[in-house]
């Protein structure tokens, strides 16, 4: 058991699929009754981490189409995050 919340936990492990490329940009992620069964979790905690993966930036929603990874930028791009002003 972990302090924190299973739907991130849960947006934690989809996050590490997305960076290993095993859910390709542009691509879609299991939909949230999908996830629900895959991970013994309720929907309504899988509906969170899909939350949290939009927030994070790491996903998008299209109403009707369901959540795709968004392009990621280089791995190191998130490292120097200083602006160019």
């Amino acid at each position: 058991m972990s302090a924190r919340p299973l739907y991130v936990q849960l947006a934690d492990v989809i996050a590490k699929k997305i960076e290993s490329g095993e859910l390709a940009p542009d691509r879609p992620i299991p939909s949230e009754n999908h996830l629900a069964d895959e991970y013994g979790v309720a929907r309504l905690t899988a509906r969170r981490a899909a939350q949290e993966l939009r927030e994070r930036g790491l996903i998008v929603t299209v109403r009707g189409k369901g959540s795709f990874v968004v392009q990621q930028p280089p791995a190191n791009a998130s490292e120097g995050n200083g602006t160019a002003d």
